[in-house]
């Protein structure tokens, strides 16, 4: 195939696979709109659908990465840990370095079926977005404005709601709060140098409040904290317009059961745990880096079929009536009527461009950024 007709099939797989997930993701937020209703009358049942109708959003992205990019993901941990993963409520402490690194950790979830009921610390501006911010809204996922005297008394009720959740569920958490870049990271070790903190050389510096916090509301409902460091082998910089070009990767993540017994509960203290956490978390990337492995027994845990299958039903589902629809538009031969649909796929492409654009690292928050500019004023 010649590069113009690799670059036209490409394009039409890209419009499908987007076609599907903005239309099957839409009419599931129209679905769990309705679910409103059971609130009031039965939370345990609007959780429990909801678990499965955020599964159906969530799914399709993670399919993407198993199925359709073939993308592997080797974990590196203790076996004795790993059958516990998925049967107790956790923690994921997750490193926050790449652009699909939500992507991986959404796999991890899947892979031990906790996917649906994946929870993350996510800021504010992420509930605006249609489909995935929505969907998070439904699930009761713990919304910040990165402002912390604004942020606790709203995370504190939020993640006190948690305690009575009737699915196991693991918190995903990025400690660093924003994702790594040169720039953010020389800003971060300037404060670790004011505070007197060790350098790390792979992060930033650890937003503890958050963690610290998470900790306390969820003791005694959350079993473990599980220390996840997430590395791409051959120098691979992992994207997720790649990921929907079909491009494969090579995952290696590194998890640590942490029983949640063997964290502080004092705040402070909590603050000083994980800044040793993470100058822990340092040395295995070090060591990756040198030797490119973990000290741990390497696992691939089976992949599921439900995420392709999951698809293939939004696939069946709404194709037939959009190529029914695309072959009466041309045999009605109205000039207007195709312009009009050329533009809806066109507006569509755009807004999938822009959810893509929201994960790129030369596109990410200026979180770290905007502290170091308050505190020069």
């Amino acid at each position: 195939m010649d590069t113009v007709g690799f670059l036209k099939s490409q394009f039409i797989c890209h419009l499908l696979i987007c076609y599907i997930f903005i239309v099957s993701g839409l009419i599931i937020n129209f679905i769990q709109l309705f679910t409103l209703i059971l609130w009031p009358f039965n939370k345990q049942l609007f959780r429990r659908i909801n678990c499965r109708l955020a599964y159906c959003i969530s799914s399709q992205m993670v399919m993407l990465l198993e199925w359709w990019s073939g993308t592997d993901c080797t974990l590196y941990t203790d076996p004795a840990s790993y059958h516990k993963y998925g049967k107790e409520n956790a923690i994921v402490i997750l490193n926050h370095n790449f652009e699909i690194d939500f992507l991986c950790g959404w796999n991890f979830c899947e892979r031990f079926g906790v996917l649906g009921s994946s929870k993350v610390l996510a800021k504010k501006e992420l509930s605006y977005m249609p489909i995935i911010g929505w969907m998070w809204y439904f699930l009761e996922i713990v919304f910040c404005k990165r402002k912390w005297e604004e942020d606790r008394k709203t995370v504190v009720q939020k993640l006190l709601n948690l305690r009575d959740y009737p699915e196991n569920f693991w918190f995903l958490i990025h400690c660093e709060g924003t994702r790594f870049t040169e720039q953010k990271h020389q800003i971060s070790m300037k404060v670790a140098e004011a505070k007197g903190l060790p350098k790390l050389k792979y992060h930033l510096l650890p937003r503890t409040k958050g963690f610290a916090v998470t900790v306390q509301c969820l003791r005694n409902v959350v079993s473990a904290v599980y220390d996840s460091t997430l590395n791409f082998r051959n120098n691979e910089n992992p994207t997720l317009l790649g990921v929907l070009n079909g491009k494969k990767y090579h995952a290696d993540l590194y998890v640590r059961r942490i029983p949640l017994e063997d964290v502080p509960e004092d705040e402070q203290e909590c603050s000083t745990w994980l800044h040793k956490l993470y100058q822990e978390k340092d040395a295995f990337q070090e060591q990756y880096y040198r030797t490119g492995t973990y000290p741990a027994v390497p696992i691939i845990p089976p992949r599921r079929p439900w995420t392709l299958l999951n698809w293939l039903f939004w696939a069946l589902l709404l194709l037939y009536p959009l190529f029914k629809l695309l072959i009466n538009m041309i045999n009605s031969g109205s000039s207007l009527t195709l312009a009009s649909f050329a533009f809806v796929i066109i507006i569509a492409s755009v807004g999938v461009r822009w959810m893509i654009g929201v994960t790129e690292i030369n596109k990410g928050s200026t979180y770290g950024n905007n502290d170091n500019k308050q505190k020069r004023k």
